[in-house]
């Protein structure tokens, strides 16, 4: 097979980030994001901020984090540029819009009619609380947004006020009623369980999910809050979630290729009465983990490379960007980045280390 040395812009490497890229003598001539272990990136993860408007238990202090400065922000047209690299250069086909929470960017359209400009065009989705949305998800629709996940752990307002720290709940259901009105289906529920809070709510989170014709995602709580409080003995696995809704509902696997997708996807049919109610699907990220057909590269607001959710390092494209790189090196430093990429994440080692980083500053 071709091996190909690849033409990094090191005189601009006085950024420690670039000076630490891979060795990449061996790796293949493939203008693909590609790895030492076979995996191709092709599913962009896009933070546009760390900030957000809620204050989750699992992700932030009660008091917030200190957010990025404005100016550290990739601007519109900053990442608009990225994502041109990676759909034309690098073969990425679906970008998904994270945070923080990107309802915040008030430049929301303007990226994401830039983005669905491109050829070939990619798959677009935004992550939200939906916050917002309610007033915005027509416009987003028009720019070019095809779909979204909401995060919402609960349909009762006195938990997710304990838990948001906010009592929103009512803004948010609103905001996934304005999705819907808009035609940004189907819609997925991203709910993160913990015992003792919302765990026990998860039958009548998943009713209320199939009554209104959106998935349920159960997603078990993963080592990236910012107190670093999270316990492998304390968290809703997917087994626990297979024991509490077998009395309820069968789940029965989706007999399609999973193709890289995070989520583990049932069918879910009625346990007195057989009739077939919808899909729902368990993200098992600790416990049943799927690195090996990872297929996610990511990009945080600031415009960092981040080869994994638990990556220890990150490689900067802004500074590159800023300083006058073209689209070549631009592609060039995110493959370099991309072969660096680990097996896995490591949670089952003993030696694994938390990310410095909360979920809210890496983008989900």
């Amino acid at each position: 097979m071709a091996r190909i040395a690849l033409g990094i812009p090191r005189p601009r490497a006085a950024d420690p980030a670039l000076a630490d890229l891979p060795d990449t003598a061996d790796r293949p001539a493939s203008p693909a994001l590609v790895d030492r272990f076979g995996r191709a990136a092709t599913d962009l993860r896009l933070s546009l901020t760390d900030f957000c408007n809620l204050r989750c238990t699992y992700c932030m202090p009660a008091e917030g984090l200190e957010f990025l400065p404005k100016g550290q922000l990739l601007a519109a047209e900053e990442l608009v540029r990225l994502v041109r690299v990676g759909v034309e250069q690098l073969g990425v086909r679906q970008v998904r819009l994270t945070g923080g929470e990107p309802l915040t960017r008030p430049d929301l359209p303007e990226i994401i009619a830039g983005i669905a400009a491109l050829e070939p065009r990619p798959d677009i989705s935004l992550t939200t609380n939906a916050i917002g949305l309610d007033a915005r998800a027509e416009g987003l629709r028009a720019a070019g947004l095809d779909r979204i996940n909401v995060s919402l752990d609960t349909v009762v307002p006195e938990t997710f006020t304990a838990m948001a720290r906010r009592p929103l709940l009512h803004r948010v259901l609103a905001g996934i009623e304005g999705a819907r009105a808009a035609g940004l289906t189907p819609i997925k529920v991203n709910a993160v369980l913990l015992p003792g809070v919302n765990g026990h709510e998860l039958p009548e989170l998943l009713e209320w999910c199939l009554r209104r014709d959106l998935q349920l995602r159960v997603i078990e709580q993963m080592p990236l809050d910012a107190g670093h409080t999270w316990e492998r003995g304390a968290m809703v696995t997917a087994d626990d979630v297979h024991e509490m809704l077998a009395p309820l509902v069968r789940l029965t696997p989706v007999d399609e290729p999973r193709e890289g997708a995070p989520a583990e996807l049932f069918e879910v049919h009625d346990r007195a009465t057989g009739r077939y109610r919808g899909r729902m699907g368990i993200i098992a990220s600790v416990t049943r983990p799927f690195c090996g057909d990872c297929r996610r590269t990511r990009l945080t607001a600031e415009g960092s490379v981040r080869t994994c959710l638990f990556s220890r390092g990150e490689t900067d494209l802004r500074a590159a960007l800023r300083g006058g790189a073209s689209d070549h090196e631009l592609a060039e430093i995110w493959r370099a980045a991309h072969w660096g990429k680990a097996a896995g994440h490591g949670m089952d080692r003993p030696d694994f280390v938390q990310p410095t980083r909360p979920m809210s500053a890496i983008g989900g």
